[in-house]
């Protein structure tokens, strides 16, 4: 609505009489909004960095943190993953069968253990093996879940002590098909650690995503990465322009012209 209302204005003010004009100034005003949060690439190439990748049951975390792995792998970095989510039946194993395929190491514990153990113990690997990047997985939560956000909160807090040199991350995983309900998601994520930006997922079908301007405007994350497949290419730095144009595709706005 506070969208429209912009819109509603400006065509007033520049009284604007075509639909197409109208199409480009939505447009404007919606790649604007996702510029401002400071979208771009969060994990750099110069920098060893410890990713915590954060998110629901279902929305392609482990997906999306093989996808980053083999990003990195290609641009020469080292990589270690950690099998930080103990709690969901065949979480490790399938981190494990991801790493296998990108090549890269996988740091686990048994099923139904300590969580931040596994964190701990993947910094210590990433700096005996001269990692570039750590990846850490965690259980999927829900924002009902008291219990599991401390307990994330606690995996944060031990990956900050054992961080050293490391650049720390918080990525938050969104399905791109859930809506407002995805909002939800973020504002609860939030409130238990600080989340540094969002990867949005499934973008491969008919979903367009955009949630994220929600995301954009109320919590001011920025879209970093979207998934739009299921192989290990289907990852893509996440760009306003060509975003905003998949949302309102300027044929679209020709034809209704």
């Amino acid at each position: 609505m506070e969208l429209l209302d912009t819109l509603r204005d400006r065509v007033v003010d520049e009284g604007l009489k075509e639909p197409s004009e109208v199409c480009a100034l939505l447009r404007e005003e919606m790649t604007a909004r996702l510029r401002n949060t400071g979208a771009g690439n969060a994990l750099s190439e110069d920098i060893d960095t410890a990713v915590l990748i954060v998110g629901v049951n279902g929305a392609g975390k482990t997906t999306t943190i093989a996808k980053l792995a083999h990003t990195a792998k290609a641009n020469d970095q080292k990589v270690i993953l950690a099998a930080g989510d103990t709690f969901r039946a065949g979480a490790i194993e399938q981190l494990q069968i991801w790493g296998e395929r990108v090549g890269v190491d996988v740091i686990a514990h048994q099923a139904g253990g300590d969580p931040g153990a596994v964190a701990f113990d993947a910094m210590e690997a990433a700096r005996a093996r001269n990692a570039n990047m750590v990846i850490i997985d965690t259980a999927g939560r829900l924002h009902t879940q008291t219990n599991l956000m401390d307990e994330l909160k606690k995996v944060q807090g031990i990956i900050a002590k054992q961080a050293g040199d490391f650049d720390q991350r918080v990525l938050l995983v969104i399905d791109g098909t859930t809506g407002q309900n995805g909002l939800i998601q973020a504002r609860s994520f939030t409130e238990a650690v600080d989340c540094d930006g969002v990867i949005l997922t499934k973008l491969d079908g008919t979903a367009r995503g955009g949630i994220v301007l929600a995301i954009a405007r109320e919590l001011g994350l920025p879209v970093l990465f979207i998934g739009t497949g299921e192989t290990l290419d289907d990852l893509a730095v996440f760009d306003p322009d060509e975003f905003v144009e998949a949302l309102l595709p300027e044929e679209a706005a020709e034809i209704s012209d």
